[in-house]
């Protein structure tokens, strides 16, 4: 059973889908650019078996507040403020791509607080050729202002957040998607390097790993958390 939720922070409203076991580890989910808390619907179940899901629409997405004003940062911070007043203290986390970024800024700015962290297909923060963006046709459900403001972040990400990397404790899982994948591999690859505690894993399915490969992304999430501390923790590929 979904349980549909909304929390107020600092005037904006978050959107929110909650399952599993109200006893289980609590697990946060966000979701890519574009996207809403749906788009984890063919993982969010099985995730549920065992943790305390809480899957979010970010600002200017889905069901959430459409303010008009757009950041990654400012993303972060709304997930906090609802992780605070949720009663949640240490959680892990999974982002996709955007929210992948979101995730390790968070990480970044409260490491205590983050037990696990996977970042599937989540770019490293370095500088890209921007290119257009055409946006789609009919009604969206999401807020196509933020697109511009968000892609110039990641475009010339704040060069803190490259060194912040390094801030993270939480043992962290990058999922790749291989050759078929818009976002470099190379980087990704980068990405587990930087994290203290880092590693990689690719599925050759593009870059929506969690859609086009749900077993199997379940599959390493599951065997990921359920890991004990003193587990292993080298790079695998």
């Amino acid at each position: 059973m979904v349980d549909h939720r909304t929390v107020d922070v600092a005037g904006i409203r978050l959107a929110c889908r909650v399952s599993g076991p109200p006893q289980g580890p609590p697990l946060v989910l966000l979701h890519s650019m574009g996207e809403h808390a749906g788009t984890w619907a063919e993982v969010a179940p099985a995730l549920a078996r065992r943790s305390r899901v809480y899957a979010f629409d970010l600002r200017g997405h889905g069901r959430s507040d459409w303010p008009g004003t757009y950041s990654l940062e400012l993303m972060k911070d709304d997930v906090l403020a609802s992780l605070d007043a949720l009663g949640l203290g240490r959680v892990d986390l999974i982002g996709h791509s955007m929210g992948g970024i979101v995730s390790y800024l968070l990480a970044q700015e409260r490491p205590d607080q983050v037990g696990r962290l996977v970042l599937e297909e989540a770019p490293l923060p370095l500088p890209r050729e921007p290119f257009p963006a055409t946006r789609p046709e009919g009604e969206l459900d999401f807020d196509w202002d933020l697109v511009g403001a968000v892609r110039s972040q990641i475009d010339t990400p704040d060069p803190r957040w490259l060194d912040g990397l390094g801030l993270i404790t939480a043992r962290t899982l990058v999922v790749a998607g291989g050759p078929d994948s818009h976002v470099p591999q190379a980087g990704l690859a980068e990405l587990a390097r930087r994290v203290p505690d880092g590693r990689l894993v690719t599925f050759p399915v593009g870059h929506l790993v969690h859609e086009a490969a749900p077993d199997e992304f379940v599959r390493a999430v599951e065997e990921f958390l359920a890991e004990d501390s003193e587990g292993p923790s080298t790079t695998a590929r």
